[in-house]
């Protein structure tokens, strides 16, 4: 039977920038549970599919700043004595609920040792404590397709300087093609953040400023994912605003010839952004919404782990869900064989939801689409504990259907090429589909700050054309704290009250250190200075061959008078 459609998981793998943060609640904390819970399991069930002989594809984003800090030796040594922690602690709980005589919670004290200790052997033995490589290795095989995004996850649009847009996809690219040996094809932009181009009146003049898919396109990048209502709200080129000036006006040229078969706009297929050769595919939100929907999303089962409710002693989670309303006192013990029930029923419904979605696309239109199913990898194994094995089973399912073929999106991109160009409103995965999770009263006092640096950037460069060593170090210093003050992680955890202070206080630590540099090279070179920015390196330990050239002005030459 010839197969219908296609479908890819698009997996976003993020965790803000901590190395040297500290512990629990907030610091490298982060990441050692995102590996323990979530990467390292991941890993292991994707090889597991691979050595099984399974024929599965899927799409996995990576973060450079993601990437930078699983390379780190030091995040990688904290790594494992938090693994080792935790074997300790399963094995401390079991001890103590065999003598209270609890076989119930022994029972699964020992489920948890055994877990742990066999994440620690894949972790130092069967991925050499190097989960990049693990991750590479698939790439090399077919099995996965690694994306790329900004550098620090910088959120793009709120940025005032092309000049940062440029640096944060370059250096992530860069950072990408160091780490995985290749250059990236796809790119999740952070945060799902877009901005069409523009052209704005200032003074006596107008400024111009190009899409976000010209600066994708300059690295070579040909794809980025986009919310579903992102690809509803586009129109078709040639058909774009009737201002003179406006936030479509731009879109003229290539994209204009381009084929224009439909006005109906679908996550089922790619399209041409603009004038470019970049694509983009939105998330199908059918398959979003059985996962993320709080009322009837799977991880909300009855009979999976509860997240929130931890063992006093060692901060283990004992616990099902349970149920709608049930406080956590009134919890039920964990029961892993009903969960694994569930994990297979939901990975039946999923398949079967995505074969139905498949279907009806190519019934209803006769082209060979795909559904791009989209979600934080934090998710899985961390939030959701049963997540991994949920994805291993639609995996193996997939795998096997008459209908569906797996694929990476990129792969399918090439085969499918787009056949209609649109213009993308500007637009983000947050609140109402706009930028006010980032930029509110809560935080709009950090953006003037972000783009004064951003201008300070661009003129320590143009004061030093021709930087001998010594100024090429702070200048390339100055841009690794630029980028790792514009993370959007900041902005979003105050917004969100996670960790208001320990993200204010990261802010304000890389934006203190980059005046620090500015102001030396706003003076005669001292050692001190060189000294300065070496002791801050050593500190961050990202971006080692950063090339903060690409800080540069970037809008002067474009800039127009208006008649």
């Amino acid at each position: 039977m010839a197969k219908q459609g296609a479908f890819t998981f698009v997996l976003h793998s993020h965790i803000p920038y901590c190395r040297s943060a500290g512990r629990w609640p907030h610091g490298e904390e982060w990441i050692h549970e995102a590996a323990a819970e979530t990467y390292i399991p991941l890993l292991r069930a994707l090889y597991d599919l691979r050595d099984e002989g399974v024929p599965y594809q899927l799409t996995i984003g990576l973060t450079p700043i993601l990437v930078e800090q699983l390379r780190d030796p030091l995040i990688n040594a904290h790594l494992h004595e938090y693994l080792e922690t935790h074997v300790q602690a399963a094995a401390d709980d079991a001890t103590r609920f065999h003598s209270a005589g609890d076989a119930k919670l022994a029972a699964l004290a020992d489920r948890y040792h055994a877990s742990y200790s066999r994440l620690l052997a894949d972790y130092s033995q069967a991925f050499g404590a190097d989960l990049v490589g693990a991750f590479r290795g698939l790439q090399e095989s077919g099995h996965v397709e690694i994306a790329t995004s900004a550098a620090t996850h910088g959120y793009l649009p709120l940025l005032d300087r092309d000049s940062s847009i440029a640096g944060q996809i370059s250096t992530g690219a860069a950072s990408y093609e160091q780490a995985f040996g290749r250059r990236p094809r796809s790119i999740w932009l952070p945060e799902c953040a877009y901005r069409p181009p523009t052209a704005t009146a200032v003074g006596g003049a107008i400024r111009e400023r190009p899409g976000i898919e010209q600066f994708l396109e300059e690295q070579g990048l040909r794809l980025f994912f986009t919310e579903t209502q992102t690809i509803a709200g586009g129109r078709q080129v040639g058909k774009v605003r009737g201002d003179a000036i406006g936030p479509y006006g731009l879109l003229a040229g290539r994209g204009a010839a381009r084929s224009s078969r439909s006005t109906r706009r679908t996550t089922f297929e790619p399209y041409f952004v603009g004038d470019s050769d970049v694509a983009v595919l939105g998330r199908n939100s059918k398959t979003g919404l059985q996962v993320w929907s709080g009322e009837h999303g799977y991880p909300g089962d009855g009979w999976y782990r509860e997240f929130h409710r931890k063992d006093e002693v060692s901060g283990l989670q004992y616990w099902r869900i349970t149920g709608r309303g049930v406080g956590m006192g009134e919890k039920a013990e964990y029961e892993p064989d009903r969960a694994a029930e569930r994990v297979r029923d939901h990975a039946r419904h999923f398949a079967s939801l995505v074969e139905d979605e498949v279907a009806g696309n190519y019934s209803a239109t006769g082209n060979f689409g795909i559904v791009c199913a989209s979600y934080d990898t934090e998710l899985f194994g961390h939030w959701w504990m049963e997540g991994v094995d949920w994805l291993r089973e639609v995996l193996r399912l997939l795998a096997s259907s008459d209908t569906v073929q797996l694929s990476t999106a990129g792969a399918f991109v090439e085969a499918h090429p787009p056949e209609e160009a649109v213009a993308l409103p500007e637009s983000s995965w947050g609140q109402n589909g706009d930028h006010s999770t980032w930029l509110n009263p809560e935080t709009e006092w950090m953006w003037p700050v972000i783009h004064a640096a951003e201008r300070r950037m661009e003129r320590l460069i143009q004061t030093h054309p021709n930087a001998d060593d010594s100024a090429a170090r702070l200048l390339a210093q100055a841009a690794r704290e630029l980028l790792l003050l514009q993370s959007s992680d900041w902005p979003f955890l105050v917004t969100t009250g996670q960790a208001r202070d320990y993200a204010v206080g990261r802010f304000q630590e890389h934006v203190a250190r980059f005046e620090q540099l500015a102001a030396a090279l706003e003076r005669p070179l001292s050692q001190e200075a060189v000294s300065l920015a070496e002791e801050l390196y050593e500190r961050d330990r990202v971006f080692g061959a950063i090339d903060y050239q690409q800080f540069r002005n970037r809008e002067s030459a474009r800039a127009s008078v208006a008649s």
